[in-house]
């Protein structure tokens, strides 16, 4: 990479494109397969009941995230520089809007999003293994985050390695639970197909809808790969195949691990389950299940929990490239070439809102602005069509207007949901977004100043 002249002549270290199209996966598959496939069946199942509805949720859910990938795959094509949805929503409708992405990102969504993972891992989960007073639990929780900010600050390649393990450790370990349950299990084909399809009414379009949010919540995740465009070699290429090869890994995994389930316990069953996964694999391998599934799921939050100290960064750094955030946040590390300070910023953030305990109703705040934003950067898809002709797309959507109108109908219709089923969440999410106009402003008229 070649190194661009800082202020006083100095030459200011690039980000180095390190990552390869095996990192691009790893990022999907880590980020996507959290602790969604291990809670989200229950949700699904309660709603739906009918099992061919069960699948039918997971496919539809399937099929919307590979159109949002592609949408994303060429936007990331056109724009293969670090901070991905940052750039797309900026080059879209302005900096503004590309700032309170940010904005949120770093306020809430993936700060929040990691110090859930953190506490998880220490009260939930390895507590199964070892006892832990409420002070060895902030502990773990601290060193949790400080270990995964240590492993990125020295290096991407450190950070892409750690991501790329994990990522193969449980997908490995989920594709055993499916394997033991089909050889060992003594289960029931008639799962699949009973009860049958209740009459079509509203009821049933509205279950199905609730269905397919809290599905489209455990496919979540896939997007944070075009964060790291600026690291990728051949990002062109290696985007698209790893979002596409990513995606394709994930759903046929979920579809394979519902049909395990089904085959051992009837929809009735998973829906009055707390814990389907470790009930599933019971059934087969008897009381060890609940061992192997906890080291699994430790596993899963871990890999993460890493996903989001991987990517996440990469937005601020670019915000602070534009001069829209600290100016040192842009800094990159002579010799480990990453945003350190970035990273460093990130990771004390989530401490705060680990330690303080408010980072799951912050994060139950903004899943509405989530959404809105999702609609907002595939609809850049369609801005950019008609305003930019001109700009080289190595890679075009497939099924081009349909695949991001679809999509975004999807995601207005999330946001419209979680608006009507939780109005004072949205309100407090859209209050935690418009408070960034305000910063916007402020770190405009600072930019304005230090330019003068």
């Amino acid at each position: 990479m070649s190194e661009e002249a800082g202020s006083g002549g100095t030459a200011r270290p690039d980000l180095a494109r390190v990552l390869r199209l095996v990192d691009v996966v790893g990022i999907v598959v880590g980020s996507v397969i959290g602790s969604g496939i291990f809670i989200v069946p229950a949700t699904i199942a309660l709603e739906v009941g009918s099992p061919v509805l069960i699948l039918a949720v997971w496919v539809v859910g399937g099929a919307l995230t590979f159109f949002g990938a592609l949408c994303f795959a060429e936007l990331g094509a056109m724009y293969p520089e670090a901070g991905g949805t940052y750039l797309y929503l900026r080059e879209a409708y302005g900096p503004l809007v590309g700032f309170l992405f940010g904005w949120t990102l770093f306020l809430v969504i993936d700060s929040g999003a990691m110090a859930t993972l953190a506490s998880a891992f220490a009260t939930k989960y390895l507590p199964h293994f070892v006892t832990l007073s409420p002070l060895g639990t902030r502990l773990v929780t601290l060193l949790f985050i400080a270990f995964l900010v240590a492993v990125n600050v020295l290096g991407v390649r450190h950070g892409a390695n750690l991501q790329n393990l994990l990522t193969a450790i449980k997908f490995l370990a989920i594709v055993a639970v499916v394997a033991l349950i089909f050889l060992f299990a003594r289960g029931d084909v008639a799962n699949f197909t009973t009860p049958a399809v209740e009459p079509f009414t509203p009821g049933l379009v509205s279950r199905f809808g609730a269905a397919l949010i809290a599905c489209l919540w455990a496919y979540k995740g896939w997007e944070a790969a075009t964060y790291n465009t600026g690291e990728l070699e051949n990002p062109q290429r290696n985007l698209f195949l790893g979002l596409l090869v990513g995606c394709v890994l994930v759903v046929v995994l979920y579809m394979a691990t519902n049909l395990a389930y089904l085959y051992v316990l009837p929809a009735g069953a998973i829906a009055g389950s707390e814990r389907i996964a470790a009930d599933a694999l019971t059934r087969a391998i008897g009381p060890r299940a609940g061992t192997f599934i906890s080291v699994l799921i430790l596993l899963s939050i871990l890999g993460a929990a890493n996903s989001n100290i991987l990517t996440a960064p990469r937005v601020y750094y670019a915000m602070a490239m534009d001069r829209l955030f600290f100016r040192r946040v842009a800094a990159v590390h002579p010799r480990t070439r990453t945003p350190h300070v970035s990273i460093l910023a990130m990771g004390a953030w989530t401490a705060v809102l680990a330690m303080s305990g408010t980072f799951e109703q912050l994060f139950a705040y903004v899943v509405f602005g989530q959404w809105i934003f999702f609609a907002l950067t595939v609809g850049a898809v369609l801005v950019l069509r008609r305003r930019r002709p001109d700009l080289p797309r190595p890679v075009r959507v497939w099924g081009f207007p349909a695949t991001p109108i679809v999509f975004i109908a999807a995601a207005v219709f999330i946001s419209v949901s979680s608006l009507i089923s939780g109005p004072a969440n949205a309100l407090a999410g859209l209050a935690i977004i418009a408070l960034g106009i305000p910063v916007y402003l402020f770190w405009r008229a600072r930019s304005g100043q230090a330019g003068q």
